[in-house]
């Protein structure tokens, strides 16, 4: 499900804060080892249309309790069910593309492309955003401030025209679950499971709901930078050197990725109010203008204001060792040369349809600016960088395809 350059175009305008609202949680609370802390979400506990019996959060330390739509608590069986779903084919219009096409375990759930194919072959503008730690993200897509649940999202890539993705619409939905009811699917005891009490467990709300609740288990945080913060592991000293450039005020990379899932959109359960930013990194500025490349100008493409163009989330940098190519086309392909593009203060293209000094771009953040670092400092953060990648997470059995032998 890769993001869309224009969803919800009736949706909320940019603001810049949003309120958390409607994002309950009733918790119990207990200590566990190596820091971390295990969380039972109670709100799912006994038969209803949350769940079959509760979920606990096994979080590590400097990871709050997730928040969780109240209506969808997580559950054990909802979460295996939404795994399944995540990884079936047959949940796109045409059956040969699934969620998991543009979000690969084995690459931090992203697809190793610049942009996405989508299921009829349309290539999306987009790259696709990595989901691990998604349940922290307030905003979900590169560019639009208005989707703020995985369930409203996830309509995104199922039912949207304009690129397809999954390709599912008024003339094959009701196909597409059919397929899900086969006796042989296997789906009727899943969902009979996943939404205990219901007379038709196998509907599209229900589809979503499961998908998200396995979108939200996905969570990473067993990198080497993890267990040298927790004290059980170490770093190299080239990539001690980069985690005090990341960190300190030359290099300021912290100041967009500083929250512990490496980004400045961060939000959980007792969050009530927080800043959503988006920026312009100054990866274009055509003919002079300031103009990013249609259809494909940030959150522009929602408000039409000036101050809104080019202006895209910062991604995690967690597992970014395995998510290229970057930035929000895809257009850069190593974490070298994005660290080269950073430290230019933005990207200046000489010649083409996109010429134009992105380092002059009139609406680029005042957090990118030119920044003096040499070839050593260069090498330094990204073997930091690269201290982010949870191996565990692109092989745990709890994140994989369960359809393969």
């Amino acid at each position: 499900m890769a993001t869309r350059w224009l969803d919800d175009p009736q949706g909320a305008r940019a603001t810049g804060r949003l309120a958390l609202a409607g994002a309950t949680l009733a918790l119990v609370l207990s200590a566990c080892g190596g820091g971390g802390v295990s969380v039972t979400d109670t709100t799912a506990t006994g038969p209803g249309p949350g769940g079959d019996g509760g979920w606990t959060w096994s979080l590590p330390a400097g990871f709050p309790v997730p928040a969780v739509p109240a209506d969808n608590p997580m559950s054990a069986a909802k979460v295996e069910l939404g795994r399944f779903l995540f990884y079936d084919a047959r949940l796109s219009g045409n059956g040969t593309q699934a969620c998991a096409s543009c979000h690969q375990q084995s690459k931090a759930f992203t697809d190793g492309l610049a942009v996405s194919i989508g299921s009829t072959g349309v290539p999306h503008p987009r790259n696709a955003q990595p989901l691990a730690n998604v349940v922290y993200s307030p905003t979900l897509t590169w560019a639009n401030p208005s989707l703020l649940t995985l369930e409203k999202q996830m309509e995104v890539p199922l039912f949207g025209d304009a690129p397809v993705e999954m390709g599912v619409n008024d003339g094959n939905k009701a196909a597409v679950l059919a397929r899900l009811q086969a006796a042989d699917s296997g789906y009727v005891a899943r969902f009979a499971a996943a939404f205990p009490g219901q007379a038709e467990p196998i509907s599209w709300a229900n589809v979503i709901k499961a998908v998200a609740s396995f979108q939200r288990s996905i969570i990473s945080a067993g990198s080497r930078y993890d267990r040298f913060n927790a004290g059980t592991g170490t770093l190299t000293a080239n990539e001690l050197r980069g985690m005090q450039l990341f960190f300190g005020e030359k290099a300021e990379c912290f100041h967009c990725h500083g929250s512990p899932n490496f980004n400045d959109q961060f939000a959980h359960a007792t969050t009530r109010v927080l800043e959503t930013p988006f920026h312009n990194t100054g990866l274009f500025n055509i003919g002079g203008t300031g103009a990013f490349p249609e259809p494909n100008r940030g959150v522009f493409e929602l408000t039409g204001k000036p101050a809104d163009m080019g202006m895209f989330r910062a991604q995690s940098l967690r597992n970014i060792e395995l998510t290229a190519p970057y930035m929000h086309d895809g257009s850069i392909a190593t974490l070298e040369a994005v660290l080269d593009f950073y430290a230019a203060g933005g990207r200046n293209i000489e010649s083409g349809p996109h010429a134009g000094d992105g380092r002059r771009n009139p609406f680029k953040s005042d957090l990118v600016s030119r920044i003096d670092l040499n070839a050593q400092e260069k090498s330094d953060l990204v073997a930091f960088l690269k201290t982010l990648t949870d191996h565990d997470l692109v092989t745990n059995p709890k994140f994989a395809d369960p359809f393969k032998k």
